[in-house]
């Protein structure tokens, strides 16, 4: 190898370039900070448990959608035997009134754009 002093040279400044960030954020010491969201006052229990509703609430609004649209049903039944109207408007907003400081603060935090609010109307805060 002719040039193994230049290869190695090359892996190296590529690999300190590569994991720059890495660095700069331990030798912060400090990370992220969760958004501090504001959940309802009145209302101590969703349609699904917390959880679920923190991972995958995406999926429970595109199955929704796709039932009220595509086979009018309109009714959830939940784990716990509640039934709640399949609207996001009307159930979901009817908790989650401060899109703000509810949908936008993690929204904002996980770097997504959903688009709900291209065909719902947003609403209006504190409402």
């Amino acid at each position: 190898m002719y040039d193994a002093g230049k290869i190695i040279t090359g892996l190296i400044l590529f690999l300190v370039l590569f994991t720059t960030p890495i660095w700069v954020n331990l030798a912060s010491g400090t990370s992220a900070e969760r958004p501090d969201i504001k959940l309802p006052v009145d209302e101590k229990q969703c349609v699904a448990a917390t959880e679920y509703m923190k991972a995958s609430h995406m999926d429970l609004i595109y199955e929704w959608r796709d039932q009220v649209v595509r086979e009018e049903l309109r009714a959830y039944h939940s784990l716990s035997g509640k039934e709640y109207e399949m609207s996001l408007t009307k159930t979901c907003l009817g908790c989650h009134s401060n899109k703000a400081e509810f949908c936008d603060r993690c929204h904002n935090y996980v770097a997504v754009s959903p688009y709900c609010w291209d065909c719902h109307t947003e609403p209006k805060e504190g409402i």
